[in-house]
């Protein structure tokens, strides 16, 4: 059996007939997986409330190797899957390459920017979120140490770290913020057995808040944290209810969003350069039943505060991928 064969028998969701898939939606998930309870969920909530709203249906795959990544994309293309979405910064170099080859199939890239015509590159300004995330996080530590667990050390985690320092620290100069990466490959995503060893040892350092943004690794952060007593912050998707009580908020990337709107827009859809942020509800912080008694009044009115100057303008977070120091956090 070829190499293709064996990637078809694991795609059965794939159309082989282009009639079969004509204008149809495609989405290829990293490989955190699709149900990481983060990131890649959040894409599949926005093809779901899509696919829900219009009747409609999209092929999907979870990619098991970076081999399948220009497979996959290829495979939807030549089905005739239209737009063709995808999930994560590693697509980018694979989409450089497989996009000219099919100038009349638009694609949908989250995080990265590939500057082709045919291409839409959505990215995120997690700064932002992760700077209130961070506000909170200091508010509520009892400590004075707060921590942060990032997923594999790439300047876009660094991005959601320096962020949540600069917030941290705007709520309490005096604070400790104790960081830790989970790896430096993409197995990083989903080690939640890394991410719980990670916790205890921020925990023996003193933080009694720690923010994850590690994908499915975070979910081991998370269970640590709310057995050892201490509370999270979760990302992307709103983790509050993963362990009620005990999350303290997420930082929202509307993901799901991003994915919805290109399959609304579908074969029409607009390609070029996007950026969601807070001014236009691309991020946030979650609040809901699970962290209500979490979260005072007092603490709600400061980040507010500080997400409406965000959102004017009258407050700058820094961004890291633009100007790779940190000023609130040494690594």
């Amino acid at each position: 059996m070829t190499l293709m064969h064996k990637f078809l028998g694991a795609a059965a969701t794939l159309a082989l007939s282009a009639g079969a898939a004509l204008a149809e939606p495609a989405l290829i998930f990293d490989l955190g997986g699709k149900f990481d309870k983060s990131f890649n969920e959040a894409a599949f909530g926005g093809a779901q409330r899509w696919a829900e709203e219009t009747g409609g249906s999209f092929r999907e795959i979870e990619l098991q190797s970076e081999a399948q990544r220009e497979q996959a994309l290829r495979r939807f293309a030549e089905a005739g899957n239209n737009p063709i979405v995808m999930t994560g910064f590693a697509f980018g170099n694979v989409l450089s390459e497989v996009a000219p080859d099919y100038p009349d199939t638009k694609f949908a890239i989250i995080d990265m920017v590939v500057d082709l015509p045919n291409v839409r590159s959505v990215v995120f300004n997690e700064h932002e979120g992760s700077y209130l995330v961070g506000m909170l996080a200091a508010e509520a530590s009892e400590s004075g140490t707060v921590g942060f667990i990032g997923g594999m050390d790439i300047p876009l985690i660094r991005k959601f770290a320096c962020g949540y320092a600069q917030g941290v620290l705007a709520a309490n100069p005096d604070a400790k913020i104790v960081s830790n990466m989970t790896g430096t490959t993409p197995a990083a995503w989903n080690d939640p057995v890394k991410g719980s060893e990670l916790t205890k040892a921020q925990i023996s350092q003193g933080a009694d808040v720690v923010y994850a943004a590690a994908g499915g690794t975070g979910v081991g952060v998370l269970q640590t944290a709310a057995d050892e007593g201490i509370l999270s912050v979760g990302v992307d998707s709103n983790q509050n209810h993963l362990h009620p009580g005990k999350v303290l908020t997420s930082m929202l990337k509307r993901v799901d969003n991003a994915v919805y709107s290109a399959m609304t827009d579908g074969v029409d859809m607009e390609t070029g350069f996007n950026v969601m942020g807070v001014a236009n509800g691309g991020i946030d912080y979650a609040m809901d039943e699970h962290n209500a008694a979490l979260v005072s009044d007092e603490m709600k009115a400061s980040v507010d505060a500080a997400k409406a100057k965000i959102a004017s303008g009258e407050l700058v977070v820094h961004d890291y991928m633009s100007d790779d120091s940190c000023p609130a956090l040494k690594f």
